[in-house]
């Protein structure tokens, strides 16, 4: 891995990346703001329900397939 492999956002992991996790907190985020959220295979799953509990999650999409819509 290199460092310009992206890692799992997930406290303490070291994981390439697989997916990316797409949310926005509408309390101080215009609606069409998108943070992104790392996440490897094991830790997709715990990291999609904190976001999605809270109702910031948005969109997952696999790591290969992502698209900034800021066009970064």
């Amino acid at each position: 891995m290199s460092d310009e492999t992206p890692i799992c956002s997930a406290k303490g992991c070291h994981a390439a990346a697989v997916w990316v996790l797409a949310w926005n907190n509408p309390k101080i985020h215009t609606p069409e703001r998108r943070k992104t959220w790392l996440a490897c295979e094991e830790h997709r799953e715990h990291l999609s329900q904190f976001l999605g509990v809270r109702g910031f999650l948005k969109d997952v999409v696999k790591f290969a397939d992502w698209q900034d819509p800021g066009g970064v």
